[in-house]
């Protein structure tokens, strides 16, 4: 009569020790503890774990309907996915926000970018007689020149012709640090040589460049590119924009990255000068403004893929690197960070398209920009290469350049 009882007991063990098992090492189980507790997904698009034995199964059906474990967003709104353990036994909730269904136009074209900034930037400090005024008034390099004497100063060429209208005569000086606004007072110093007032500083007031488009929004004009910040070439400082023109640009040399020596692509954009549209932000994930429709692979556009469903595996970048325009080449995810707010570095890329790696070695300055395009869905851009490898660089979520995006243009409406 015991040995009856036993064996039960037995199998009842045996089959919890396969289950805790099961609950460590098995693939759904993975994959189960690596999902988040919001997920997000656009209407029209499916959520399918797409491994072992657990169930999907929806709170309400009308955001989320489906069975056998796949669901399929309705409409949009927030409702909550229970995930099962062969459809019985409930281990994980998750809730869902089901988003509107945007698309985007996919760029990957080049195009050149000339920014006039908002003030002028201190690049440098040097010596007048001796002495630098701006030095001692304490202006350093980073620092943006907005007013002199209350009038504000746009170019170059503006901050010379007050300096030399003072005569020597204090002048004082609000300028931008850092996002913060200061003031101070300078007294410029006559340089006997030329006969002209200097206060003992290198400025800058604009810059141009050559970087790829990486998305157009149909629905209001809208465009985002590069997928990091314009900094200013001496002091790294994130150039603030008065003005820019986003224009067409062609690609006419490459220089191909090698270990420790990143490439570059050798662009062209003041031969024609077509203007596509213009620049009002300058952000750390991005330039944005509105253009023209541009050209692309797919017309019609992609849906948005949230960062919940960016997988490391293949994946594809639109880009161009020379004459034949936008084309796109094969690459791998291979790690993803799972950000709860905007910034950079979301995922690390590798180029394996070998027509690619024998133009340019890999990612090279230039193809910063390029959209990231994975089971038809644009799902980030490309944003910086590794210095010790061309074949990988990081990339950000599309969804975090979107929101930058609203963000600034929020910021700047107030």
């Amino acid at each position: 009569m015991k040995k009856k009882v036993r064996l039960p007991r037995k199998i009842a063990g045996c089959l919890l020790l396969a289950m805790a098992m099961w609950m460590i090492f098995s693939p759904t189980a993975q994959a189960t503890r690596n999902m988040p507790e919001l997920y997000r997904i656009a209407v029209g698009q499916s959520w399918d774990m797409d491994v072992g034995v657990a169930v999907l199964s929806s709170r309400d059906q009308r955001l989320l309907s489906g069975e056998n474990g796949k669901l399929q967003a309705i409409s949009t709104g927030e409702t909550e996915v229970t995930i099962n353990l062969f459809g019985l036994f409930p281990v994980k909730r998750v809730r869902v926000n089901v988003e509107e269904d945007i698309r985007l136009v996919p760029g990957g074209q080049a195009v050149g970018i000339a920014l006039a900034m908002k003030g002028v930037m201190v690049v440098g400090v040097s010596d007048v007689a001796g002495q630098s005024p701006a030095k001692q008034a304490g202006l350093q390099a980073g620092d943006v020149i907005e007013t002199v004497n209350g009038k504000p100063v746009m170019t170059g060429e503006e901050l010379i012709a007050l300096v030399e209208e003072s005569k020597g005569k204090d002048m004082r000086i609000g300028f931008r640090r850092n996002d913060e606004k200061k003031e101070t007072t300078l007294k410029p110093q006559l340089d006997k040589p030329t006969g002209i007032w200097r206060i003992g500083a290198w400025v800058r007031d604009s810059t141009a460049g050559v970087g790829t488009l990486s998305y157009y929004n149909p629905q209001d004009g809208s465009y985002g590119a590069l997928g990091h910040a314009i900094l200013d070439a001496d002091t790294a400082k994130l150039l603030p924009v008065r003005m820019g023109a986003l224009m067409q640009a062609e690609i006419v040399g490459v220089k191909k990255g090698q270990k420790g020596n990143p490439g570059e692509l050798r662009g062209s954009f003041l031969r024609n000068q077509r203007v596509l549209g213009d620049i009002q932000q300058n952000t750390q994930l991005g330039i944005y403004g509105r253009m023209d429709a541009p050209s692309s692979l797919y017309p019609e556009g992609l849906p948005v893929g949230y960062q919940e469903s960016v997988k490391v595996g293949p994946a594809q970048i639109l880009s161009t690197v020379d004459g034949e325009g936008v084309k796109a080449y094969d690459i791998q995810v291979t790690h993803l960070s799972r950000q709860q707010s905007a910034a950079p570095k979301s995922m690390v890329i590798r180029v394996t398209d070998p027509e690619l790696l024998e133009k340019t070695g890999g990612i090279v300055q230039g193809m910063s920009g390029s959209p990231i395009i994975q089971n038809g869905k644009i799902i980030g851009a490309v944003t910086h290469v590794f210095v010790d490898d061309p074949t990988q660089g990081y990339a950000v979520y599309i969804e975090w350049m979107l929101e930058t995006e609203d963000t600034q243009a929020a910021e700047n409406a107030a």
